[in-house]
């Protein structure tokens, strides 16, 4: 198959490769300079999303938020140009991978499905290392004949491939999914900061948490993160802090509290205020130990 690939940024460009070295042809188009990994691969530079969209069968669209995926698919020489020009040939697909709105991805598959288009939501959690090791986990939604069609080169980037539903659940799904990790992150943050601060080695109380019912993926990766200090970006704060907000947004339209991600999106805020938005999102800890005046240690 031919396939677009439009955002090559630290999720991107790894999952974009995944397909190259599948045998896929890859055609792609990026903000700013082409990673020198794709410039070394068979993958063929287009000046624009709509270049991408008519010479490919199924595009891919990974970007930060809601209005980059708008601009990416409507904007100047977007996607829906290269729907438009295209009319006449077989069913394109188009598949964002962002994580973006729930209910903005519906008014966006409503507007390709009117040009010809299937569109499928599939956002994806594991972040740079799940993107790398091709291990993502991936939500879809949208209809069943189209994920089956794209699902053998989903499952060249990721290993838990699920379609919810329809399009929006996908993101729904997504939203769901970081509410979960944030609020754990931020109960191994308070859990190894109290240690800390009552004088316990938190390294050795992560070990022994390890191996009972506190035991979780975000106890041994964020935790290590934590005791070693190393918040170096696999999933920057300001981008949790984006997720975060799409579930409060969400909550207040249905109704619904969301105690405990209000606080999280909080402590997410302090560090983002203290110039840490682009650290990873385990460096939430640092506003618990500011609050706290002691560092984990």
């Amino acid at each position: 198959m031919k396939i677009g690939f439009i955002g090559l940024g630290i999720m991107g460009t790894p999952m974009a490769l995944h397909l190259v070295n599948a045998g896929h042809q890859l055609l792609v188009n990026t903000l700013g300079p082409l990673p020198d990994s794709i410039v070394a691969s068979t993958a063929l530079a287009c000046a624009n999303a709509a270049e991408v969209t008519r010479g490919a069968d199924v595009v891919f669209i990974m970007v930060p938020d809601t209005p980059d995926v708008e601009a990416v698919l409507f904007g100047d020489m977007g996607v829906a140009s290269g729907l438009q020009a295209g009319a006449g040939e077989r069913r394109k697909i188009v598949v964002d991978m962002s994580s973006i709105s729930p209910i903005a991805t519906k008014t966006f598959a409503q507007r390709i499905n009117a040009l010809g288009a299937d569109y499928l939501d599939a956002p994806v959690s594991g972040g740079e290392v799940g993107a790398r090791a091709a291990s993502l986990t991936i939500m879809c939604g949208g209809s069943e004949a189209a994920f089956e069609t794209v699902r053998p080169l989903l499952e060249k980037m990721g290993q838990n491939i699920t379609l919810v539903g329809g399009n929006g659940d996908g993101q729904t799904t997504k939203v769901a999914n970081q509410i979960i990790v944030a609020l754990t992150i931020a109960a191994v943050a308070e859990a190894l900061l109290f240690a800390s601060k009552a004088g316990a080695d938190p390294a050795k109380v992560r070990q022994a948490l390890m191996g009972g019912f506190a035991s979780s993926r975000i106890l041994e990766v964020h935790g290590e993160r934590m005791i070693k200090r190393t918040f170096a970006p696999g999933f920057r704060i300001r981008l949790h802090q984006k997720d975060l907000n799409l579930a409060l947004q969400g909550a207040r339209e249905l109704g619904v509290a969301l105690p405990q991600t209000a606080n999280a999106a909080q402590l997410m805020q302090a560090c983002a205020a203290n110039g840490m938005a682009d650290l990873d999102h385990s460096a939430l800890l640092r506003a618990l130990e500011l609050m706290a005046a002691h560092e984990l240690a």
